[in-house]
């Protein structure tokens, strides 16, 4: 052998690749991985990847970045069968998406698929979503206490309560942590099932406000709606003093539409058939599924202020529902921080709020002051640290009133 020979550098494995239907449409994505992993990277085409995930130089792989855009959209069963693939050979996946639906891409996560990075490429994203997917950060261990005792079901016809804010601030998160509490202990001999559910996925606070952990099999369910049963679905949820039973936002931010319609009519007929009372929590966007919840609601909860950005945004809401003839009245409207009782001028700028935007102002709730965002910090409900702020027995109030029209709907019907 002579010596230049031996002088020869062993060829680096492949340790990842890229797999497009053409690489060169993603020149950001070849500067990233040559930045990441310099030689030790190679491409293949859509029709290219199967045969080598078969070929014994597969085995050093430690994932495949799959990039694909709308013109891939048309037929992604490929895609799907290499993201299967990949999975069953314990190799990470990483997706790659420029203007590509929710609904694809909900689709390859759900087949298997562990991170996806919006093209183009933003600064250094590709190399912290490798080190998420080689290194996914360890889980903290659930506290027991946090863990739900209850067993599923599946005989209920629970009550549906959506809140949601007209604008931010409003204080549709107490209302709902709340008044989820306060029905969770509405009756001392038998007390109801209650479950509270954070769907603002990306800044839901549900969690916060009861000091719970976010979890990632949040996001797992939400990838998998179908394969979910009661059973999957209690599990992934947490107690509050095994009293109240909690679905937090998932750990990260995911798209609003990543979830669809179907995925949320699963979980809320899940929700309540497995419990009396389902408080969700929504965001303050209207998504294409908001159409789903209301729908599906007995009442729905709309917060808002004495203020012009609530009564533009109610006035908005009232439009886009009655134009597409949704059920507009279901809303039952809350005016939070509401003027003391002796405020004469603000009992009439309330009237003239509710008379310009043709809508009723059922429930005044009066302003709890500081003590109230102090005491979310605490991750307490208000009836634990502060029993008797004004705005905690107000909100006592209206779940001793909706509680009650349950009990006599229920005795109606029975």
């Amino acid at each position: 052998m002579s010596g230049s020979a031996m002088l020869q550098p062993e060829p680096q494995p492949i340790t990842a690749c890229t797999v497009s239907r053409d690489v060169q449409n993603f020149d950001l994505l070849i500067e990233d991985m040559e930045t990441c992993l310099g030689e030790s990277w190679g491409d293949l085409g859509f029709d290219d990847a199967l045969p080598y995930l078969d070929q014994p130089e597969a085995a050093d792989l430690e994932f495949l970045a799959i990039a694909l855009d709308e013109e891939d959209e048309a037929d992604l069963s490929i895609i799907s069968e290499i993201v299967r693939a990949a999975k069953a050979r314990d190799i990470r996946v990483l997706l790659i998406a420029e203007e590509v639906s929710p609904a694809s891409l909900h689709g390859l996560l759900r087949d298997g698929g562990d991170e996806f990075v919006p093209y183009p490429l933003p600064e250094g994203e590709l190399a912290q979503a490798i080190d998420r997917v080689l290194t996914p950060a360890p889980q903290a261990p659930i506290a027991p206490e946090m863990e739900t005792k209850l067993k599923a079901t599946g005989d209920r016809n629970g009550v549906l309560i959506p809140v949601q804010g007209m604008a931010g601030g409003t204080g549709a998160t107490t209302l709902a942590v709340n008044l989820a509490w306060e029905l969770a202990n509405i009756d001392g001999e038998n007390a109801p099932r209650v479950c509270i559910l954070d769907l603002d996925f990306q800044f839901g606070s549900v969690s916060t406000y009861l000091d719970l952990p976010r979890r990632e099999a949040v996001f797992e369910m939400l990838q998998d709606t179908e394969a979910m049963d009661s059973e999957s679905f209690m599990r992934s949820l947490l107690t509050f003093e095994q009293k109240l039973q909690v679905l937090t936002a998932p750990t990260d931010l995911i798209p609003m539409d990543l979830v669809s319609p179907d995925d949320i009519e699963r979980i809320v007929e899940m929700a309540r058939t497995n419990f009396d009372y389902v408080i969700i929590d929504m965001p303050k966007t209207m998504v294409e599924w908001s159409e789903t919840v209301l729908n599906a609601a007995h009442v729905y909860f709309a917060t808002l202020e004495l203020d012009m950005r609530s009564a533009q945004n109610t006035l908005r809401i009232k439009r886009a529902l009655q134009s597409e003839q949704l059920p507009f009245e279901k809303l039952r409207f809350i005016l939070n921080r509401a003027p003391k009782f002796t405020d004469l001028n603000g009992k009439s700028r309330i009237k003239r709020l509710a008379e310009s935007l043709g809508i009723s102002i059922e429930v005044q709730l009066p302003d709890g002051g500081k003590p109230i965002p102090q005491n979310a910090d605490h991750g307490v409900p208000l009836a634990e640290a502060i029993p008797k702020n004004p705005l905690r027995k107000e909100i006592a109030k209206l779940a001793k009133s909706v509680h009650e029209v349950n009990v006599a709907d229920v005795a109606a019907t029975a």
